[in-house]
């Protein structure tokens, strides 16, 4: 019998630095936030995902209106694109809130959320 995966319909963005991903599932907490950057961050060909991670998928397809949430994981002061920096924007004026988590190790000036 093959599983059926049953994702969340909610829908957001995780940013990390330049890059983001738009992100199928509930807006993940600083664990799931920092272990989903690391997973997909690298190219992994054949790598599973942990079973921790498979309540998020990346999504290749979303309108922007459907975005219910926004995690920022900060590293350094690394800028965001412009295009991501205007649809963070974009998502603030709509009233949603963006989650901010410094993606430090704890204990490095990095108290894990603001």
């Amino acid at each position: 019998m093959i599983p059926i995966r049953i994702l969340s319909s909610f829908v957001g963005i995780l940013v990390h630095g330049s890059n983001h991903f738009i992100v199928e599932g509930t807006a993940p907490d600083r664990e799931a936030a920092l272990a989903l950057v690391r997973h997909w961050s690298l190219i992994q060909i054949g790598a599973v995902t942990p079973p921790f991670l498979q309540s998020w998928r990346i999504v290749s397809r979303a309108f922007r209106e459907n975005l219910e949430w926004a995690v920022v994981v900060r590293v350094d002061d690394e800028e965001h694109s412009a295009a991501v920096a205007v649809l963070l924007e974009e998502l603030e004026a709509r009233g949603i809130a963006i989650i901010g988590i410094d993606g430090k190790p704890r204990g490095q000036n990095g108290s894990g959320s603001s």
